[in-house]
This record gives structure tokens, C-alpha cells and sequence, in this order.
């Protein structure tokens, strides 16, 4: 693959984690008026809709059995990470802190990566002081309370992380699409589900509301995989993994301009060391990535 594709790929990678920001946005504002689990189930219900109209009906009758069973069970932990997620952006007070938090399941996969018999790396054992560096910056803080929303934003970081390691081991010659379908499905089903039992169902909402559900549905949740699917393919592992990690910068600049949510020093220097411990835990792909853009330039 060429430097321009690799540029025009690590660009939609860029795009794509400034679009899941927007989407922190999107569904706080559609959070006004629908309750959480209400508003996930109908917004990924949607979305799936979306990606089965445009492809992911067709790859999903090519599935084995034994494909369908692993792409369900990766599923039904991302369902669960993204109700806890929904539920800590409806409680939290700091939906900057919320978004590091959230982030810490990156370096939380090698941790429960033991439980499957993965062995962790030096920099994954590395990057843990560091979490912990940060989380008593965080807890140092005056203005910060570790309130329900906070706890709910951890809980998704350690859902999402054993979803990714079963995604990982799920997607091994498995449609990118047909998975992200599964994903999107299980989701909008298991919340729709359990909001049934749990939540009053308010459908007769102001028009705005129903405007930040479409969004959330159309930009922040179907464009987002298309491009995300789309600059996976054709970019390195490394690349992706490192650029993905801007998402919790993006949302907490986000939040600074779009609910005036503040950062104090300490508030901010605990999330630059989560950040920090993020890129320790991917030290291989950040190396890798370097190594890549020395090369592209003709360096040797």
C-alpha cells in the first residue's frame, strides 16, 4: 500500500474518532428527553437497519454457525459495556473525566486477558502505575466525585474490554460488516429489553430531541463504523490503534465548548496520565507507527 493511501487511511481514522466525540454530544443532548436505555435501544436498532439495508444482511447468511455463536456472545458483553456507558453519560457530572475513564478499557485488556490465556506485555504491566497515577490525581480533586455515572463509565471500560477480546478471537475470518451488525442488533435489542422492564417510555418528545436520535443514529453510530470499517481496511493495526485513542481528547475538548464542562489542574493532569498509559500500553503499535512514518519519509 502506498504513503497516500496510508495518509488518506490514518485521515478517515482521524475523522472517524472526531465523529465518536460528536457522538457524546449528540446522545447527552438526546438524553434530555429520552431515558438511556430507551434512547440505545432505538438509536442502534436504527442503526442496524442502516447497515443491514446497505450490506449487512448479506454478509450475516454467510455466517457458520460456529461464527454466529462467537459473534454473539462478543456482542452481548458490547451491549452490556454500552448500557453501562449510556447510563454513566446520563449520571456523570464531567463528561470530559467520563471519556478517559471510559478509555481505560484499552489498557485494562491485557489485565483480563489472563482470564483467556493471553500473556500481558512489559508495556501493558507498564502502563498500569500509571492508571493508577492518574485515578488518584482524579480522586485528589475537590471537584471531582466519584458518583454514580464515574462508576458506570468504569464498569463499561472493563465490559469493553473483554468484548474486545472476544472480538478479537471472533472476527478471525469473519466479515467486518456482518460482525458490526451483530453488535449493533444485540445492543439495540438487549436495551430496548431491559428499558421495557425498567424505564416509562416518553415517545412524544420535542422535535430537537428526535433530531439528536437521528443523529446519533445516522452520523455518530452509522457513519462512524462505515468510515471506521473502511480506514481499518486500509490502514496498519498500529496506525488504528494509536489514532483511536484521540477519542477521549476530542471528547473532553468537546465538552469544553459544547456543555461548558471544565477541567481543573489536577482533573486534567489525571486524564493526561490515563492518556499517557493508554500509549504505554500500545507502546508495539505506537513503535510500529513510528517506524512507518520514518520509513515514508525515507528515513532509515
Amino acid at each position: 500500500m502506498s504513503s497516500s493511501d496510508h495518509l488518506k487511511a490514518d485521515v478517515l481514522l482521524v475523522v472517524t474518532t472526531i465523529v465518536a466525540a460528536f457522538g457524546w454530544m449528540f446522545s447527552k443532548s438526546a438524553l434530555e428527553g429520552f431515558s438511556p436505555l430507551l434512547f440505545m435501544g432505538l438509536r442502534f436498532l436504527s442503526a442496524a437497519l442502516v447497515l443491514l439495508v446497505v450490506g449487512g444482511y448479506g454478509s450475516l447468511r454467510m455466517l457458520s454457525r460456529k461464527q454466529w455463536r462467537a459473534g454473539m456472545m462478543a456482542g452481548s458483553l458490547f451491549a452490556v459495556a454500552m448500557m453501562f456507558w449510556v447510563m454513566g453519560l446520563h449520571f456523570a457530572e464531567h463528561i470530559g473525566v467520563g471519556a478517559f475513564l471510559n478509555s481505560l478499557g484499552v489498557v485494562l485488556v491485557p489485565v483480563f486477558g489472563l482470564f483467556f490465556g493471553e500473556r500481558p506485555t512489559l508495556p501493558a504491566w507498564l502502563s498500569l502505575p500509571v492508571v493508577a497515577a492518574g485515578m488518584a490525581c482524579l480522586s485528589l480533586d475537590s471537584e471531582f466525585v466519584m458518583g454514580l455515572g464515574e462508576l458506570c463509565f468504569l464498569a463499561a471500560a472493563a465490559f469493553f474490554s473483554v468484548s474486545f477480546i472476544l472480538l478479537s478471537h471472533a472476527s478471525a475470518g469473519m466479515p467486518t460488516m456482518a460482525l458490526t451488525t451483530i453488535q449493533l442488533l444485540l445492543t439495540g435489542g438487549v436495551s430496548l429489553l431491559v428499558s421495557a422492564f425498567f424505564e416509562d417510555w416518553q415517545l412524544s418528545q420535542p422535535l430537537n430531541i428526535w433530531l439528536w436520535l437521528l443523529a446519533s443514529v445516522l452520523i455518530a453510530t452509522s457513519l462512524r463504523f462505515f468510515i471506521q470499517i473502511r480506514a481499518q481496511g486500509m490502514a496498519p493495526a498500529s496506525h488504528a490503534a494509536i489514532i483511536m485513542t484521540l477519542e477521549p481528547v476530542w471528547t473532553a475538548i468537546l465538552a469544553a465548548w459544547w456543555l461548558n464542562d471544565q477541567m481543573s489542574g489536577l482533573q486534567l493532569l489525571g486524564c493526561s496520565l490515563i492518556f499517557l498509559a493508554m500509549l504505554i500500553a500500545r507502546w508495539r503499535a505506537v513503535r510500529a507507527a513510528l517506524s512507518s512514518v520514518k520509513a515514508s519519509m525515507g528515513y532509515r
